[in-house]
């Protein structure tokens, strides 16, 4: 089975003027270990203003730089998005999609996703799918049905070759900056279903995918969070704004 390296990713949101991109930037390289004796592949995935300043500083430090959303679009009348062109150009090497704030607040369907999805991946950006539950959905036993359904529609137009290029984040939606947690056994359990939906299509490719968990996560819990066998790493809302809790976070990933 091939060895799956733990990816940390640090999702600013609303947060992050230029200034503060730099001030963070030049923090963060102090903190963090030369990329080889790194336990974990680190990101930070930034608002669109700030991109260019994080590519910059982070050039040559194995640092990925990702965007928040894309368009699929390569044009279009489309006023106020950004397509993978565009920041493919600016550099950036990854993107965020599905995120449930975009999900919720901007109105991001899994039909957007499937569009999004293979357009990322033809431009050679690293999709990071975000999928996951409602408090709701999950006292009523259908964990497993939204993860599929959003699982499966995401990736649907997507070759089974390419299946592990895609970076899966788990994030159950009630622990979603609200300080709640999945316990390690319900992040396990999640983030298994979802590398048992990648393995129906192809069993070579679950081995290789990496699968997130996101909710809340922090130094404090992120030792045990990440110890589970199926947690491939983490993408960090709220304690990855400072620096040096994404270090630990990252620090933990070696065990």
């Amino acid at each position: 089975m091939p060895e799956r390296r733990p990816y940390v990713a640090g999702n600013w949101k609303l947060w992050g003027t230029r200034a503060q991109a730099d001030e963070y930037c030049r923090r963060l390289l102090t903190l963090l270990p030369e990329a080889s004796r790194r336990p974990a592949d680190v990101g930070l995935c930034v608002p669109f203003t700030a991109l260019d300043v994080c590519l910059e500083l982070l050039k040559g430090s194995g640092v990925l730089v990702a965007a928040q959303n894309m368009h699929a679009a390569e044009t279009g009348a489309f006023t106020g998005e950004i397509s993978p062109a565009m920041l493919v150009e600016a550099g950036v090497q990854s993107v965020v999609l599905g995120h449930s704030e975009r999900r919720l607040y901007s109105g991001e369907t899994d039909r957007a996703l499937q569009e999004k999805v293979p357009a990322a991946l033809a431009a050679g950006l690293q999709p990071i799918l975000c999928v996951g539950e409602t408090e709701a959905e999950r006292e009523a036993g259908q964990t497993e049905r939204k993860l599929r359904h959003q699982v499966g529609e995401a990736l649907v137009d997507i070759a089974d070759d390419r299946l592990a290029d895609v970076v899966l984040a788990y994030e159950p939606i009630w622990a979603i900056g609200t300080g709640q947690v999945a316990t390690p056994g319900q992040a396990q359990e999640a983030i298994a279903f979802v590398r048992a939906l990648v393995a129906s299509r192809s069993e070579k490719a679950a081995t290789r995918v990496r699968v997130l968990y996101g909710g809340s996560v922090k130094p404090e819990n992120a030792v045990e969070i990440l110890a589970q066998p199926d947690v491939d790493g983490a993408l960090v809302g709220g304690a990855s704004l400072d620096p040096d809790s994404l270090a630990r976070i990252t620090a933990a990933a070696g065990g």
